[in-house]
């Protein structure tokens, strides 16, 4: 028997995209064929997402898509000067209380501006870590977000960021005034836990 025999049932099976007899497509030439009309584009086939035109691909998370290949816009000196100020003025108000309630031996005060000082310590870094903004970053419309990927750095990372700005404090707060020059706007911070800070609006 052999295995172009009509009987053969392990015989070869025809492949319908080029219109073999026994699967309903008929070939060229036969009843019923009709050609593809000139200058109709092929269809893509199926399992492949097909691009839009007028819509450009997405890029990582928590960029704003700004076409191919688009730089984040780095939030620049200004701006994070302004977010930090106004995080600094919101830690002032407990910090008011230690220093009165100290001042005049009132512990009680005292107390409750140094738990003050810690809840709102760490309500920003669990912030920070999930929506990359502190309350000051919120209010000027900044975010810290991972380089590498453009999401939320995740609380952990958040505080041992915060531990990081040591070494922007040294020496004489350089690291502080780096981003107005860096590339990146990054300070010494930013550049070792591989963060940036963002305009997020």
């Amino acid at each position: 028997m052999s295995f172009g025999s009509p009987n053969n049932p392990y015989g070869q099976p025809q492949n319908p995209q080029q219109g073999q007899p026994g699967y309903g497509y008929p070939q060229q030439g036969q009843p019923g064929y009709q050609q593809a009309p000139q200058g109709v584009p092929p269809q893509q086939g199926y399992g492949y997402p097909q691009q839009q035109p007028g819509y450009p691909q997405q890029g990582g998370y928590g960029y704003p898509q700004q076409g191919y290949g688009a730089t984040p816009p780095y939030a620049n000196w200004g701006w994070r000067f302004l977010s930090k100020l106004i995080d600094g003025l919101l830690y002032g108000i407990p910090y008011i209380l230690v220093i009165v309630g100290a001042g005049n031996k009132t512990p009680a005060l005292t107390i409750i501006g140094f738990l003050g000082l810690i809840g709102l310590f760490v309500y920003q870094v669990i912030l920070e870590g999930r929506t990359g903004q502190t309350l000051g970053k919120k209010a000027v419309g900044t975010r810290t977000l991972k380089e590498e990927t453009g999401q939320p750095i995740g609380a952990g990372m958040a505080f041992v960021r915060q531990l990081a700005h040591i070494l922007d404090g040294l020496p004489c707060y350089l690291g502080y005034l780096w981003p107005a020059w860096d590339a990146k706007r990054q300070t010494f911070a930013d550049k070792v836990c591989g963060t940036i800070v963002i305009r997020s609006n």
